[in-house]
This record gives structure tokens, C-alpha cells and sequence, in this order.
């Protein structure tokens, strides 16, 4: 028997531990709110099975960090049998919203009309790009759904650190720099190839410099949609003396055909490294951009800091 004091035997007693106070508390995990608005990721491009592969990994990482996400995926090039159409997968969120109410209100429960947006849709790409972005906000229009899209992930930290994992999985650049070893094949200068004009070009370059501060390598952006853009930048990187480039796709992957890529580093004649595809970044920064447009933000995620 226990007085106030302790145990009466003289056997140590497990205390509960007190809450830790100030900022190293643990924070409490947070959960997607009920009858929050589905996440709908926008994936560009052609569909096919390697889109869809990724697409649902990319969402699978969203649900991870926020346990109770309703996340779907729409294509805007989709055909509504295998590959859902955004602007289908926004009609079916608006139907299911629907019967829920109505269910519940058959039950009895007193429960309020749905408000707010219906979905937030948030666009599979790195950067701007008008032309498809326009697709997007057609799509949403055409659905006469209340839906709220967001921005593109780029730039950010986060990509920069992707963009040299690619890299460093390719073997063109040292995957640490406080590691004193050497890579044979390191590129001297990166072209940080984008899709969606100047606009793209410029946001691109922001996480340029991020890159360029991790390799410690002059790292400048081109368009792989305009002619030339890609050889002109080689050309500069050359004659202020990088000698070996690689080009470093600044893409997801759906949003542009494997060919042009393919055929840009032929002729800037350079090693390329692979689009950003899912890595985990990309379902970081997805979830980042649907709870920051409902206000119920967690920690941002963070970019590793160059090393």
C-alpha cells in the first residue's frame, strides 16, 4: 500500500513523466479535420500506367503525414474510364459530400449544410506553367464545383534537395560535400531544365541558386520548351569554364514527353540526370499547399541545408 510519499514497502513506484513544457515539446500529431475538403492532385500530361504509379505514390505520402486525408487524383488529360478526369473526380467529391448530408440528416443528426471548398486541387508540377495550368482552371470551372487550386509546389528548399539526389543517383554529383571523396563523372555546371517559358525559367532559377549553393557548382535554368534555350545555356556555361554539364530536370515527369528531354541533352551534349518523379518532397509539398489554402497548416517542411 502507497502513502502520499511513496510505497509503503519501499519499492520504487513508476511516476507518470510530466509533460515536457516549452519548445521541445512533442507536438501533437495533427489529422485531417472532419469533413475537410479532398485533396485532388491535378496530374498533367498523358495519362498512362507509370503516371498513375506515381501519382498514387505521390498521394500516398500526402495520407502519411496527414492520417484521415481524403486524397484523390484527377487527369486532365484523363478519359474517364481508366484514367479519371479532374473535372470527374470533382464532381463525384461534390455528389459524396451530398449524400453524406443527406444520410446524416435521414439519421436524425442535426448537422450544418456542407460549407467552404468541396476540394482544393493542387497541380503536379515544379514550376509555372501557363498553358497547362489554364487546362487546370477549365477543368475546375467546367465542373461547377466549389474548388479551391492552389499554386505550383516550386520554388522551394525541398526541390533543390531533390534536384541533387537526382543528380547524385546519376553520378554527377558528390551526394555530400562534407564527405571528402570525388566523383569522376561530377558535373562542373548544371542546366536546370524546365517547361512553361520565362515564367518557368525564372522560378526555376530560385531554386537554382538553391541547388547551386548545395554543389558549390554554377547552376543556371533553360527552357526545354523553347528552341534553343537549353544549347544556348550549355554555350554560357562552357565559356565561363564549366567543361562537363548535366542537365537536371527541374520536372515531376507527366507534364512533358521523355523524348524532348532526351533530345535536348543530345544537343547540349551532356549527361542527364531523372526528373524529380515521387520522391518525397513531392507529396511533402503537395499536402503543404492543400493545408496552407485551408488554414489548418502543420509544420512546414523544412529544406536539408546545403552540405
Amino acid at each position: 500500500m502507497s502513502s502520499p510519499t511513496g510505497p509503503a514497502s519501499g519499492l520504487p513506484v513508476r511516476m507518470p513523466r510530466p509533460r515536457q513544457p516549452g519548445r521541445h515539446r512533442r507536438p501533437e500529431p495533427l489529422v485531417a479535420p472532419e469533413g475537410a475538403p479532398a485533396l485532388v492532385l491535378a496530374v498533367p500530361g498523358t495519362p498512362s500506367a507509370t503516371t498513375r504509379g506515381l501519382a498514387e505514390e505521390v498521394v500516398s505520402i500526402a495520407r502519411s503525414e496527414l492520417p484521415g486525408l481524403d486524397a484523390r487524383i484527377g487527369y486532365v488529360d484523363g478519359d474517364d474510364s481508366e484514367f479519371p478526369t479532374l473535372q470527374s473526380v470533382l464532381t463525384r467529391s461534390a455528389d459524396e459530400r451530398t449524400a453524406r448530408h443527406e444520410q446524416a440528416v435521414a439519421a436524425g443528426a442535426e448537422v450544418k449544410e456542407p460549407e467552404g471548398p468541396v476540394a482544393v486541387v493542387v497541380p503536379l508540377l515544379a514550376g509555372p506553367d501557363s498553358a497547362l495550368l489554364r487546362q487546370v482552371r477549365q477543368a475546375v470551372m467546367e465542373s461547377k464545383v466549389a474548388a479551391e487550386l492552389t499554386d505550383v509546389l516550386g520554388p522551394h528548399p525541398l526541390l533543390a534537395e531533390a534536384l541533387h539526389v537526382r543528380l547524385s543517383e546519376a553520378g554527377l554529383a558528390r551526394a555530400d560535400r562534407a564527405r571528402l571523396f570525388t566523383v569522376a563523372t561530377a558535373a562542373d555546371g548544371i542546366i536546370l531544365a524546365s517547361v512553361g517559358g520565362d515564367e518557368a525559367v525564372q522560378a526555376a532559377g530560385i531554386t537554382g541558386m538553391l541547388l547551386a549553393a548545395r554543389l558549390a557548382v554554377p547552376v543556371m535554368a533553360a527552357a526545354l520548351d523553347q528552341d534553343g534555350s537549353i544549347n544556348s545555356v550549355a554555350e554560357q556555361l562552357r565559356s565561363s569554364g564549366s567543361q562537363q554539364l548535366a542537365l537536371a530536370p527541374y520536372l515531376i515527369g507527366p507534364e512533358i514527353d521523355p523524348g524532348l528531354l532526351t533530345a535536348a541533352a543530345a544537343e547540349a551534349d551532356c549527361a542527364t540526370a531523372e526528373a524529380l518523379g515521387a520522391y518525397p518532397a513531392i507529396g511533402k509539398l503537395a499536402l503543404a499547399r492543400y493545408t496552407t489554402a485551408l488554414g489548418i497548416t502543420p509544420q512546414q517542411p523544412q529544406g536539408t541545408p546545403a552540405r
